[in-house]
């Protein structure tokens, strides 16, 4: 079936020894377990489970060993087991998405990593993507991963069903201005610029836009963005499904009302600098100590990367995590205590709450 992808192998071999068979033994009791339907050992075995979507065995000439050791094994003519594993193919949803040309006006930063997660996550080819920008150097980048960069704003629009803005939150309502003509009813046009309301966007692209404002952070770059949506215009539930099945391949997206984007602007927006920073507060204390730098900074890192990892995958409070390492007496409550003294604790809440008032402000200009 040329709607999956398929992996095939066959192992060509004499009698195997008694390991091998007792391997196989443990290999068909974990399939036992874990297989939603396993039926006639002996000829051919179907099930469906997770990421499979069947598994052929043809192994009807094959005799399995003794269970006891045998004394002498005479030779046998070679045995053949096929093993066809195959995965279920993308679901119909994700083949839809990838139908859809790209476009980005402003081939910043983030409109690169956007563009080169969508390719990495086969959600689209880079000949899909259309650009504009005005730095010559921004454009060769796109061009060099298959893009179709333009001199024009209008040529993007032009060539694309799902159109991001990414130019700064000034310059938003002028290039919708200008590329007004020729939107149709079939655009989707995304804004990625902090602090532009929805109505802003609906003002300049026409009350017929599909609009989604979304508010997304850099680590998209590596797959693992935290970003948040809302819609505006004509903007429908189609719309709210290309667009999250977009951002769902660089990472997590949530869709939150207006009103509470500022403050996903000044959490997981501007977050992204607030660990670097601890990040590298915490490689400098390591240094202090007295580890290599390179040691002490890989340290960091992994640990922010495995403790936002325990929150995402036990569901647990941070503060029930916390108090799992803080023996009475130990070190690490020596350390949270001078945290705790620095108002390290309250540094990180301003912080969110200053860029969330920024975020306000600039949805005022």
């Amino acid at each position: 079936d040329p709607s999956l992808h398929t992996v095939s192998s066959t192992f060509v071999q004499g009698p195997p020894p008694l390991y091998g068979g007792r391997m196989l033994q443990r290999a068909f009791t974990v399939a036992r377990r874990n297989c939603l339907l396993l039926r006639n050992l002996n000829t051919q075995h179907h099930y469906s489970h997770r990421g499979f979507l069947s598994t052929a065995l043809d192994w009807s000439s094959y005799r399995s060993p003794t269970p006891r050791r045998p004394p002498v094994l005479k030779p046998e003519p070679a045995q053949h087991l096929n093993i066809i594993i195959a995965t279920a193919a993308p679901e119909d949803s994700m083949a839809a998405a990838m139908k859809k040309r790209v476009g980005f006006i402003g081939s910043g930063q983030m409109a690169e990593a956007l563009a080169k997660g969508l390719i990495d996550k086969h959600i689209i080819t880079g000949d899909m993507i259309s650009c504009s920008d005005p730095s010559p150097a921004r454009k060769e980048l796109f061009k060099g991963f298959g893009a179709s960069p333009y001199e024009s704003n209008l040529d993007v629009v032009k060539n694309s069903d799902v159109i991001f803005i990414a130019v700064k939150p000034q310059y938003v309502s002028v290039v919708l201005n200008e590329v007004r003509p020729a939107l149709t009813e079939n655009h989707t046009i995304v804004s990625i610029a902090a602090g532009v309301t929805v109505e802003s966007l609906v003002n300049a692209a026409g009350p017929d836009a599909h609009v989604v404002r979304v508010m997304p952070n850099t680590p998209c770059l590596v797959g693992e963005t935290a970003a948040a949506m809302c819609l505006g215009g004509k903007a429908d539930a189609e719309d709210e499904r290309i667009v999250r099945q977009m951002f769902e391949a660089v990472g997590k997206i949530y869709t939150v009302d207006e009103k509470l984007l500022a403050a996903v602007t000044g959490l997981s927006g501007s977050g992204p600098a607030y660990v670097f920073l601890m990040i590298e507060a915490l490689a400098d204390g390591g240094v202090r100590a007295g580890l290599p730098r390179d040691i002490a900074q890989a340290l960091a890192a992994q640990t922010v990367l495995g403790s936002a990892k325990m929150v995402l995958d036990t569901g647990k409070h941070p503060g029930a995590l916390k108090d799992m390492v803080t023996s009475p007496g130990g070190t690490t409550i020596a350390g949270v205590h001078e945290l705790e003294r620095s108002g390290v604790r309250a540094a990180f809440m301003n912080a969110v709450v200053s860029a969330t008032n920024r975020a306000n402000e600039l949805s005022k200009m």
